[in-house]
This record gives structure tokens, sequence and C-alpha cells, in this order.
């Protein structure tokens, strides 16, 4: 398993796991345009051969990294696919000095916080009804870089 730039070809399983990963997805053309447009947009595909078995993106937005999405494929969990995309995630920040990275995660979603958790990712706050189809709250996640680590 390999961890790479995410690219227009890997799209139509990167929608497949996206649909199967939230109760609000991003729609297939959504996700295209990240890769095609978003100048601030860099995302990652965990690719064995040809196959997607996650993805994950964030937004380079001045110095800090705001994760959009990180989903793996349901058979491919709990395998440490997760794991990789964040720190190919944390890799782009270190080399690009930035500050740190922030993400939303649904509150009922434990086993993402445990994974965040597990990479250094500390709950800093709560968006409340931050979910539009059931108006749960979202835990604010911050891992703070330190300086030597973007030197």
């Amino acid at each position: 398993m390999t961890v790479v730039k995410m690219e227009e070809k890997h799209i139509d399983q990167v929608y497949e796991i996206e649909t199967s990963s939230f109760s609000i997805p991003w729609g297939k053309e959504d996700i295209l345009k990240e890769v095609r447009e978003n100048k601030h947009a860099v995302y990652y595909a965990a690719v064995e051969g040809e196959t997607v078995a996650g993805y994950g993106g964030m937004w380079h937005v001045i110095n800090e990294g705001h994760i959009t999405n990180v989903a793996v494929r349901e058979d491919a969990r709990r395998m440490g696919v997760g794991g990789m995309i964040l720190d190919a995630l944390e890799g782009y920040a270190n080399e690009n000095g930035l500050i740190g990275l922030t993400l939303e995660v649904r509150i009922s979603n434990e086993a993402a916080q445990r994974l965040y958790t597990k990479h250094g990712f500390k709950p800093e706050g709560l968006r409340k009804n931050y979910y539009a189809d059931t108006g749960e709250d979202a835990v604010i996640m911050w891992k703070r870089l330190a300086p030597s680590a973007r030197d």
C-alpha cells in the first residue's frame, strides 16, 4: 500500500468511498473540482495496485491545514490506512511550514476521534449543531506542529 497524490483517475473509487462513509457525501463533481481547480487543496489516496483503499485531503489556508475528508473503504478499515493518510497530510504540512492541522469530527464518531488522538490531535472545542442532517455537534480537533518539525 502506498500513499500518492490524488489524481483524476482515482475519482470514481474515491466517490464510492465518500458515499459509503458519510451521511452527507460530497458529489463526484465536488471531489473532481477539488483535484482540478482548488489551488489550496491537497489530497492523497492510499492505493494498492489500481485499487483505492482510502483518501484524505485538506485545504492549505495561509499557514494552517484544514482537513476536509478522511475516509477508508469499509473492508480496509482498522488496517492503518487512515493513519497513512494522516501521516501524508502531516508530511505536507511540515514541508510547507504549516503551524498545525485542524478538523471537525462528529461527536458520536468515536473511532475517528481515537484515530486522530493516536496521531496527536487534541479536542479544543465544539461546533454546536454542525451537521445539517442530524444537528449533531462536531468536536474541533487540532494538532499543533512544532517549529523544529518545520525547519
